[in-house]
């Protein structure tokens, strides 16, 4: 389980494809503290790591996580906002976040908001999915690529959300523009309410 609070991102520094599973390498500060079987958030994905060697670990992601995420389009060099698991004994600063992405989205619009900053992103439309609670809701929250953030002026398909100038420069929002494909994990209490409710 984690939080939505980024520990910082990851670099990825090689990417290799094994029949239909691609091995993400990356590198980032903690790497001397994580250990083989760890779960890590990488733009919101929980994935296991299963090396760990000079000073870089690497992960899998199977065909069903790539189908779903945005992690079968990173690069050699791209930013992965990071997180770990959360410590029972922690604060639970963000939101629940399970780490399992439930589709992407795109940003369509960017908008300055004196200091801070409005992303506008788009999903299919699908009232099926929205019944079992793939949606958002205003002043609910949602993840995207990890990071924990409140709904602003949702739409059946689009939302906003205001990006302090701290997340802008220590998560991968830096690199986000119109046209960039993000992860989203929606509300697991919206999910769970949703599901009682259709029994």
């Amino acid at each position: 389980m984690f939080s939505g609070i980024i520990e910082e991102f990851a670099t990825v520094v090689a990417i290799k494809k094994d029949r239909e599973n691609i091995d993400f390498t990356l590198k980032c500060s903690f790497v001397d503290e994580l250990s083989i079987d760890q779960s890590v958030a990488h733009n919101g994905v929980c994935l296991t790591v299963v090396e760990i060697k000079d000073g870089t670990y690497t992960v899998t992601a199977m065909k069903e996580t790539l189908d779903r995420t945005n992690l079968g389009l990173l690069k050699v060099g791209d930013k992965v906002n990071v997180e770990r698991s959360m410590l029972m004994n922690g604060r639970l600063d963000g939101h629940i976040v399970q780490g399992h992405v439930d589709e992407t989205a795109t940003c369509i619009a960017m908008a300055d908001a004196d200091g801070s900053a409005y992303f506008t992103f788009e999903y299919p439309e699908n009232r099926e999915m929205a019944k079992k609670g793939y949606f958002t809701v205003d002043k609910g929250s949602v993840t995207v690529n990890g990071v924990s953030l409140t709904v602003c002026n949702p739409t059946s398909n689009t939302f906003q959300v205001a990006i302090i100038p701290y997340t802008f420069e220590h998560t991968n929002f830096c690199d986000i523009q119109v046209g960039t494909v993000v992860n989203l994990e929606f509300d697991i209490l919206g999910k769970y309410i949703a599901r009682l409710q259709s029994l």
